[in-house]
């Protein structure tokens, strides 16, 4: 196929064979652009269970691919800018459905594969979406459970194979809720085997519709809800566009740099960064069979970027702390590799070693660098395949503690900041300018100030259309002269951006003291005993937590003060609690007294998603919390103050 054939597949214009990435204005440009300049290179690669073996495309055979799902979606005869809802794991499929919707100006409404129903129901009914694709049919007869009303949604394609067209017989809908008029209602909407509905397309025979221009709808993009109903972030082909070239401008990727994609693609950082971005510059997109696997899938892709949220990188670090426990030799020589490196990293970026080093001097201090990388830092290296060129943490804030530790290890770190309204890159560190206790400088294009309230305030073509149906919440985003509120606090320090907190979250207690909880939630997680942990204090005297502790970790706690771990009360026992609190201490040693943790509650059970404890993006859900854990708050505060102190 030669190149004009290849742009003739997408149905595009003759003229996007001659575009460059400059002149890209839209993402379905972007893929033209991309189709004509490199039609043989692998595109994206993933996992088939059938064979055992990876399987890759290449950009004609995506193109072929995006045309053909992209004649069944005409031959679906929905309305003009119609909402087409993405329920898949990160694959072929939801790359090819999402460009198809592209490709003929539909709009796209990510989903995340492993939401709750209730929340994807809302979403649907939201967004009025008119077609939902799906990964298999006992997907949908979990929403259906819902009883939601979807008046819009005319079908529902889904890509399990070995069914037909008829809505499944055996129903996990309990008798009492399948009875319900609502759910028979849902259960009635067309349920089509994606073989087929590809099939049908086939004998569409018309002309793919004119592409979209940069002022339509490239998405809705919904928030992840942490403190009400999510939010459908509207984002034009211009917002995203422009937020990719701002990118590429302080991130360099390269034609032969392989991504390992494992964020879902219904998280705005993921797509722009881990998916169009990859596009623009030619890399190979290789998707990651589940988080369960992302260790094995990293030693056998060896992917050169990884993009990533913090979680991933404080799993890796407990695991390391969990090895260097139990040896005191692997733990002075970790700890020599890592300030040894961090002051060679500080060293490089200008940074001024002004915080005191962990580590005692000691013995393995004074070994030579190269032995301690080939010691440490060499094989913590192997385990994310020994070539990464660049890691990025985003959608959340990282732990310095966690940061300094992998930087020092000679991981290629880099932070940033963004938000889904903001397509959602707004700053970021780069290789050869990259402080750590920032999110760097704001990217080329973007504007940023400090408003009322110490809030980091965002201007430029980046900026969100606004919220989807909700002019009242659209309005309250931006300010008087049309700035984006983040709802943020921030400071600019000599160009670079520091995140203090979100300020509805920020914690005043009762003696007025203000109190960032995720910084004191991310200093406490360096310790292994913890894996989750949520701080509280709002008008009251003082700060507490509650934690979940880790298995291993407990087990050895508890039989280090005389519990037994396998009983339940001993979380509870006295002698355990002042334990973890000292154990806090020590990680929040460098926080003002008033935001250390003074009481705390000890939990077993992890917050996930299905407990509605945490966001599909993994944040916690405050007021969720808040609720579900009221008696124990008030048990921590109603406790006499000395009780925490006192043996028992």
């Amino acid at each position: 196929m030669n190149q004009q054939s290849e742009i003739d597949v997408l149905g595009l214009r003759t003229e996007n064979r001659h575009l460059t990435i400059e002149l890209v204005q839209t993402l379905p440009e972007l893929l033209a652009m991309r189709v004509s300049a490199t039609p043989s290179a692998e595109a994206y690669r993933a996992f088939d269970e059938s064979s055992n073996v990876w399987k890759s495309l290449n950009w004609a055979e995506t193109a072929q691919r995006v045309a053909l799902w992209s004649r069944a979606l005409c031959a679906s005869n929905l309305p003009a800018g119609a909402r087409v809802a993405i329920l898949l794991p990160n694959g072929f499929d939801a790359m090819t459905i999402d460009q198809a919707c592209l490709r003929c100006g539909y709009v796209p409404v990510p989903l995340h594969a492993i939401d709750n129903a209730g929340s994807i129901a809302y979403i649907l009914a939201d967004s009025g979406a008119s077609l939902l694709v799906v990964a298999d049919a006992k997907a949908w007869q979990k929403i259906c459970a819902t009883g939601q009303e979807l008046p819009e949604l005319q079908a529902v394609i889904h890509a399990q194979q070995g069914h037909t067209n008829e809505s499944p017989s055996a129903s996990p809908i309990p008798a009492e809720q399948a009875a319900q008029e609502s759910v028979k209602t849902l259960q009635r909407k067309p349920l089509i085997v994606l073989s087929a509905w590809l099939q049908a397309g086939q004998r569409y025979t018309s002309a793919l519709p004119e592409p979209p221009d940069k002022t339509q709808l490239a998405g809705i993009v919904y928030t992840s809800g942490t403190t009400g109903k999510p939010k459908g972030v509207m984002l034009t082909h211009d917002n995203v566009v422009s937020d990719l070239h701002a990118v590429m401008q302080r991130v360099k990727a390269f034609p032969e740099d392989v991504f390992l994609s494992f964020l879902p693609l219904s998280h705005t950082f993921e797509r722009t960064a881990g998916y169009y971005l990859a596009i623009a510059t030619g890399s190979c997109v290789a998707y990651a069979r589940s988080v369960a696997q992302l260790a094995q899938d990293m030693k056998q892709v060896k992917p050169t970027v990884l993009i990533s949220v913090p979680r991933i990188y404080e799993r890796v670090y407990a695991k390391v702390q969990e090895s260097l426990a139990s040896s005191s030799l692997k733990r002075k020589l970790f700890e020599a590799a890592v300030n040894k490196g961090w002051k060679r990293f500080c060293a490089r970026q200008g940074i001024p070693l002004s915080e005191q080093l962990d580590a005692q001097a000691s013995w393995a201090s004074a070994l030579p660098a190269w032995l301690l990388r080939s010691l440490v830092a060499q094989p913590l290296l192997a385990q994310f395949g020994g070539r990464l060129r660049v890691a990025v943490s985003g959608g959340a804030p990282l732990s310095p503690t966690i940061a300094r530790c992998f930087l020092g290890l000679g991981l290629p770190m880099l932070q940033g900041y963004g938000m889904t309204e903001t397509a959602p890159v707004v700053s970021a560190n780069g290789l050869d300018d990259n402080w750590p206790d920032t999110v760097g400088r704001v990217l080329p294009g973007i504007e940023v100030r400090i408003g009322d309230d110490q809030e980091l305030q965002v201007s430029g073509p980046v900026v969100m259309r606004g919220y989807w149906n909700r002019p009242e919440d659209t309005a309250k985003a931006f300010t008087a002269d049309g700035w984006l509120r983040t709802g943020d606090q921030a400071a600019i320090e000599n160009g670079r951006i520091r995140i203090k907190g979100r300020i509805k979250e920020i914690i005043v207690t009762s003696t007025g003291e203000k109190v960032p909880p995720n910084d004191v939630e991310q200093a406490i997680l360096v310790d292994p005993l913890f894996e989750q942990v949520f701080v509280v204090g709002e008008d009251r005297p003082f700060i507490a937590c509650i934690a979940v502790v880790s298995q291993m970790e407990w087990e050895v706690l508890a039989r280090s003060v005389g519990l037994n771990p396998d009983d339940a009360s001993s979380l509870h026992h006295a002698a355990a609690e002042r334990e973890a609190l000292a154990r806090i201490e020590k990680q929040t040693r460098s926080f003002a007294r008033y935001a250390v943790p003074r009481a705390i509650h000890l939990v077993r059970d992890s917050w996930s998603i299905d407990n509605g404890l945490m966001t599909p993006t993994l944040k916690l859900k405050r007021k969720n919390l808040m609720a579900y854990y009221e008696d124990a708050i008030e048990q921590m505060y109603g406790k006499p103050i000395e009780s925490w102190k006192t043996k028992a």
